[in-house]
């Protein structure tokens, strides 16, 4: 194991981090009081508690899995497709750094940006509406296998996109939309039978579910199933990893 290797690449990514600390931590921290001001304000004048807790208080996990997801895959596919872009790429390559030291580098850096995200959004959340974690344990594992999952995920993007435009596109219509829809300001138990139907079909509910379990202990659905799917979605994105890396895959093309 080649420990220098994987601290170089952590401490470029988490330099590069510094470097844009206004964006990466002042801006999502803005953007958090902002919902709780619009939705705490317009909708939980309205709805005042759902399953028994304060909307205001409801709200605190599907914002801090809105912000964990968006800025996971985000930091995670700039951080790889940054080198591709500048043709850095072939040097990483060739250094002696295998790829699971390669990939340990940059989704170790961009789950920890998200990570340390979700807690400063947690803190920010506990000045508006009152914050209780039954199970915290639980929400910190969540909380590490959503951060690293998506972070997977977003190396998969980056390795993809072959441009600034492709790797906006994922995030902007498909993980935000995604996040909107899986229960995060709302219970998929207040939809429709059909259109909750339609909702298990979105993976980010099994994840919203089950964060917002370990703060409540309630859930949309069995915390068992919302650990399955999230493992199972990171199985998944490793076993894509591995095989771009065996073929190299849009890496030595």
């Amino acid at each position: 194991m080649n420990l220098h290797g994987i601290w170089a690449i952590y401490r470029f990514e988490m330099a590069r981090a510094l470097r844009t600390l206004w964006q990466s931590l002042v801006a999502p921290v803005l953007t958090t009081s902002l919902y709780f001001i619009v939705f705490g304000g317009a909708i939980g004048s309205r709805m005042q508690s759902v399953d028994g807790v304060g909307y205001g208080s409801f709200i605190v996990p599907g914002l801090i899995m809105l912000s964990l997801l968006t800025q996971s895959v985000g930091n995670a596919s700039i951080g790889i497709y940054f080198p591709k872009f500048t043709g850095t790429i072939f040097e990483l390559l060739s250094a002696p750094v295998s790829a699971m030291e390669m990939v340990l580098g940059y989704v170790g850096a961009a789950a920890t940006k998200s990570v340390v995200l979700g807690v400063i959004i947690l803190l920010t959340s506990s000045f508006f509406v009152p914050i209780r974690v039954l199970h915290p344990g639980a929400m910190v594992a969540f909380l590490l296998l959503t951060a690293v999952a998506f972070s997977l995920f977003g190396f998969i993007l980056g390795v993809w996109a072959k441009s600034f435009e492709q790797l906006n596109f994922v995030p902007m219509l498909l993980i935000t939309p995604l996040t909107f829809l899986g229960g995060s300001f709302y219970s998929i138990d207040m939809l429709p039978p059909a259109w909750r139907t339609v909702s298990l079909f979105n993976p980010v509910v099994y994840l919203v579910s089950g964060f917002r379990w370990s703060f409540f202990g309630k859930g949309d659905v069995d915390i068992a199933v919302s650990l399955g799917v999230t493992l199972g979605f990171l199985v998944a994105c490793l076993a894509v990893i591995a095989w771009i890396f065996k073929s190299g895959w849009r890496l030595k093309n």
